[in-house]
């Protein structure tokens, strides 16, 4: 059976996506509703357009289908990664590396101690709102007592908080990218680091030059956690060998999957070495719901009671219903009517890189939530990248540097308003200290301009056929 085609015009494709945009961003923004609730609303209304131009069911199903049949491998990952976070915390992995991490803090050098400290942990645990709510809320505290500036803490904080998140295979908005685009996870992050690296660094400096000479400040408080840490988990230097293990199976470039389940069963005999009555079940509710933390201290109790299976739920509720949207928004047309036209003009690899990344910050301004800054234009630019011999990581670079970082910086964004909620700094005043965030996109750009650490596709994959038989006969002939 011949497959059915539907054209829309521009400017309906146009006034349809905008009016998603707008539910959406006064879904998430005005009434502070989670994202789910705003998708779900968009995509009951895109099924009622499309029946009112007389789509068949079958259309629809088949959108939706093709939509969520490209992230049932990064839903598994997710689902994979939730075991990975409580088996790494109930083994004491994480709480090594938070341990090894605090001692780097230094009185003299604090808001760049911050910084660095708080890119350690967030790569250890994916997740910068973790970071911020809890190691973050402490140095900011410490940085208030010191008289340091509260925005410039705050920006070191979020600055290293959003670095470990984008580093780290545990982060979910990493994993989503890499789903999005369809590129390896640990091919996606090594691809990450030709301007994340750089980045950092350049920040790191600048943020040396504005918190250096700092003086006075009681570390009893970093040394009160470190004590707790000592005395309710298993704090060893041996907490590497599941990392070094995660970066050889990115060596020997092993799938995920196989390198997480590795990682999980590493981490599971390493528990079971230092706890050797730990039963079966305990081990069975770590994974499915989680590790809980009894410390007795709140702080360190909200940091390292996170994991499992159950707590990824969400996250792949709001991965299966995006998906299922961009599925019916490409089945419909309407993303090609829009983008069509202005891919056109996108002759250089320079300028689809810039498109892509004003686009996830166009999002992140109009919706304000970090996950569709990356699927949206994700699936909008995927064809004019696979058509340009452009790699996916190429693309999944662009969307993080314009799409989850930025959020950080936007006023009404959930990142945002979440990080000024916590820390109490405004947006707009952490802003411009919010410095890996600024560097990103700015990275990016230059590295579509200039092409160093641009990936492209195999020459082989992307050659037309008949390229190829000219040059196979020319061969012979010669």
């Amino acid at each position: 059976m011949e497959k059915q085609t539907f054209k829309v015009g521009r400017n309906e494709a146009l006034i349809v996506l905008l009016g998603m945009l707008l539910i959406m961003g006064f879904g998430v923004i005005k009434f502070g509703l989670s994202p789910q609730v705003p998708v779900m609303l968009v995509m009951g209304l895109l099924m009622a357009w499309g029946v009112a131009h007389r789509l068949p069911w079958s259309l629809i199903n088949e959108g939706i289908k093709d939509g969520i049949e490209t992230g049932i491998v990064p839903i598994f990952i997710f689902i994979l990664v939730g075991a990975l976070i409580s088996t790494w915390i109930a083994a004491g992995i994480i709480p090594s590396l938070m341990v090894f991490g605090f001692h780097l803090i230094s009185v003299q050098w604090f808001v760049p101690s911050v910084f660095v400290v708080c890119a350690l942990v967030g790569s250890a645990v994916g997740s910068a709102f973790t970071v911020i709510s809890t190691v973050g809320i402490a140095f900011f505290g410490m940085g208030v007592t010191m008289h340091v500036n509260p925005a410039l803490v705050a920006g070191a904080i979020i600055s290293g908080a959003v670095f470990g998140d984008k580093s780290s295979p545990l982060s979910e908005s990493t994993n989503l990218t890499a789903a999005v685009v369809d590129a390896d996870l640990f091919k996606h992050i090594m691809n990450l680091m030709w301007f994340t690296i750089p980045a950092f660094i350049i920040a790191l400096v600048v943020f040396a030059i504005m918190g250096s000479g700092e003086k006075g400040a009681s570390l009893a408080s970093i040394n009160h956690v470190i004590n707790i840490l000592d005395n309710n988990f298993s704090i060893s230097a041996w907490a590497i060998v599941p990392i070094a293990c995660m970066f050889i199976c990115a060596w020997r470039r092993v799938p995920a999957i196989p390198t997480l389940f590795l990682n999980i069963g590493v981490s599971l005999v390493m528990l079971l070495i230092e706890h050797p009555g730990t039963k079966l079940t305990k081990i069975a509710s770590i994974i499915e719901a989680g590790f809980v933390s009894h410390t007795g201290n709140k702080e360190v109790d909200l940091l390292l009671s996170r994991g499992g299976i159950a707590s990824m739920m969400g996250t792949v509720s709001l991965i299966v219903l995006t998906l299922s949207l961009g599925g019916l928004l490409m089945q419909f047309g309407l993303i090609d009517a829009v983008m069509t036209p202005f891919a056109k003009h996108l002759n250089s690899d320079g300028k689809r890189i810039i498109a892509v990344v004003l686009s996830s910050i166009g999002v992140n301004i109009f919706i304000g939530e970090q996950f569709l800054s990356v699927i949206l234009p994700g699936k909008a630019f995927k064809k004019t990248f696979d058509e340009s011999g452009l790699a996916p990581v190429a693309l999944g670079r662009a969307l993080e540097d314009g799409g989850t970082v930025i959020n950080y910086l936007i006023p009404w964004g959930v990142a945002g308003v979440f990080a000024a909620n916590t820390l109490g700094v405004p947006t707009m005043q952490y802003l411009p200290f919010a410095l890996f965030s600024l560097l990103s996109p700015v990275f990016s750009i230059l590295s579509g301009l200039t092409g160093i650490g641009l990936k492209h596709q195999d020459v082989a994959k992307t050659e037309p056929e008949n390229f190829k038989q000219v040059t196979a006969s020319t061969a012979v002939e010669e």
